[in-house]
């Protein structure tokens, strides 16, 4: 059997791109499986929601958004330190740039090797690298709750770190009064998980139930298709947490009865591809999601950073 080409680097088909308006004045962008972005009407100003991965990219976004609004982008918010989520921010010419206390520590520890890392793991989403202006650095961060009021009758925004998840420093964006959540790649509809830096216990159990417990009625995942009503809401959430217990189960009975890492590669891959091999990105992310939970399961308490040779070698190891 021929292995199979490296990450995403085989994907090179063009994704169409949707916006759709959610409520007055609240906008998503959903690209079959790309990541998604959205953005927030304030009386005169704009937030907006996750960047790309260019310059370029993201003001294909922007020349859309202004199709709606001309409102000045005043917030910029990262919902996680991921080359693809951030290295775009300069297009957005914020005034302020926003991020978790934890996203700006992990900016500074792995931010260049990440960036190299999925440079290599997705070239497609690098649309003209040579904008990029370098390593996006937040202005305002905080540690568990920010609030920022909208004006007029537009209510607030809430900014929250809900617990550790597809990062350690992962946060949401929770419209109380629409009842909309952001939710960043903490949550998944209708696409696979990457889990090469999360933590995969907190993650399934505390965090994705704070993120229930919002009731948020309609929900924006990372990638995927916007999730619309209660039941397609708890739907997207309760997918990622299956996806996760299922990874759980399989790595680590494959850990605790002296298999190898492989070992657990090969029952992971049985088990979730039935439901979810189909899903975008599945075949690039499950080899960094089992050797990430392997190393967790190991005692390696924060994940080990991923560098563009490193990637290399635990998908020759895995799916070579």
């Amino acid at each position: 059997m021929a292995a199979k080409p490296f990450a995403s680097s085989a994907d090179l088909g063009v994704k169409e791109q949707t916006l759709e308006v959610l409520a007055d004045g609240v906008y998503a962008l959903t690209a079959e499986g790309d990541p998604n972005l959205g953005a927030i009407e304030g009386e005169d100003f704009l937030v907006c929601f996750e960047a790309l991965a260019t310059p370029v990219a993201a003001r294909r976004w922007l020349a859309r958004l202004r199709e709606h609004t001309d409102k000045p982008v005043r917030y910029l918010v990262l919902s996680h330190y991921h080359a693809v989520r951030v290295l775009s921010a300069s297009a957005f010419d914020a005034e302020v740039v926003v991020a978790s206390e934890q996203t700006r520590h992990l900016i500074a520890e792995r931010g260049q090797q990440d960036w190299e890392s999925e440079y290599g793991r997705m070239p497609r989403l690098f649309e003209e690298p040579e904008s990029i202006p370098g390593l996006t650095w937040p202005t305002l961060t905080f540690r568990d709750r920010l609030t920022i009021e909208l004006g007029g009758d537009r209510g607030e925004l809430v900014l929250e770190f809900l617990g550790r998840g597809h990062t350690e420093g992962d946060i949401v964006a929770w419209l109380p009064e629409q009842e909309i959540v952001f939710a960043g790649d903490l949550v998944e509809s209708q696409a696979a998980l990457y889990t090469g830096d999360a933590f995969h216990f907190d993650w399934a159990a505390g965090t994705l139930d704070r993120v229930k417990a919002l009731g948020a009625q309609q929900l924006i995942g990372g990638r995927g298709a916007i999730a619309r009503g209660r039941d397609q809401v708890d739907a997207a959430i309760e997918q990622t947490r299956d996806f996760l217990l299922t990874m759980q189960r399989t790595v680590g009975e494959a850990h605790r009865s002296g298999g190898t890492l492989k070992d657990a590669f090969a029952a992971t891959h049985a088990a979730l591809a039935p439901k979810y091999g189909a899903w975008p990105i599945f075949e690039h992310c499950l080899p960094f999601d089992v050797q990430r939970l392997w190393d967790e399961l190991s005692g390696i308490e924060r994940p080990v950073i991923w560098t563009a040779e490193r990637d290399r070698q635990v998908w020759d190891e895995l799916q070579g």
